[in-house]
């Protein structure tokens, strides 16, 4: 199946302020992450059947033209099995169909098959497109930088068991929610996965060294200017510290961390 990207804009929420939407196919094409409506992906949608409609995962980035080319294309609308109100108050639509890990999705110009890839989001999927085909990644990676992972949504250890799903099917190329496609995907996971490990470090690090509470923690977990984004670090810090406290690794009760 062809995969086609479109640049939507998403405002505050995305990061660089956009998010990528992907049309699968052609004669019955799939289309991904609405996230805006633009000219150029009202042109492309115009010259397909599309059939139906999914998206990674529910945050705003991804969602806000779900209700305008659903109804401009009649296309089926799917949303995550339990995660259906959520679907619903995301997007102001009510979806037409549920799937769930290992759904495939059968069109005249080939199969979708659905991952499960929790851990950005507590209903995020991705798509692989064909056998041993491209998978649309939504915010599990991204080809420069990394991906939020903050509590209460984020969970670190079911991102990670994501990042480590991907590399295992090894598939040719990753398609994200945010930026460039990664044509080097086995290497851009291992460098995510090291990445959130040498957080992990940090964050232990700093309650062994007498760092109690979240602000505590961050500012010995992160050695770099954080303006902006200081609020995501402290999520992404609590994200670590509920893995660790599963683990057994250290001691945490939501606002005070203590070394085992």
């Amino acid at each position: 199946m062809d995969v086609s990207r479109f640049t939507l804009p998403a405002g505050s929420y995305a990061p660089g302020g956009t998010t990528n939407a992907y049309l699968l196919g052609t004669d019955a094409a799939v289309l991904v992450d609405p996230a805006a409506r633009t000219d150029e992906l009202d042109r492309a949608v115009a010259d397909r059947s599309v059939e139906h409609i999914l998206v990674t995962h529910t945050h705003p980035d991804h969602v806000g033209a779900v209700r305008a080319y659903a109804t401009q294309t009649d296309a089926t609308v799917w949303a995550r099995y339990g995660h259906t109100s959520r679907f619903r108050e995301a997007t102001g639509h009510d979806p037409d169909r549920t799937l769930s890990p290992g759904t495939t999705i059968e069109t005249a110009d080939g199969s979708v098959r659905i991952l499960g890839t929790a851990g950005h989001a507590p209903d995020h999927i991705a798509l692989e497109v064909g056998p041993h085909g491209p998978i649309c990644c939504g915010d599990v990676a991204v080809r420069e930088g990394s991906v939020v992972v903050g509590a209460p949504e984020g969970d670190m250890r079911a991102y990670l068991t994501s990042l480590r799903r991907l590399y295992a099917i090894d598939p040719p190329v990753l398609y994200p929610g945010h930026g460039p496609a990664i044509e080097t995907p086995r290497e851009t996971l291992e460098r995510l996965i090291d990445h959130r490990y040498r957080r992990e470090r940090r964050v232990l690090e700093a309650v062994d060294t007498g760092a109690r509470t979240r602000t505590e923690i961050l500012d010995d977990a992160y050695d770099k200017d954080l303006t902006g984004v200081r609020e995501l670090a402290a999520a992404t810090v609590v994200a670590h510290l509920e893995k660790l406290a599963v683990e057994g690794r250290l001691e945490w009760d939501g606002k005070r961390a203590n070394p085992v």
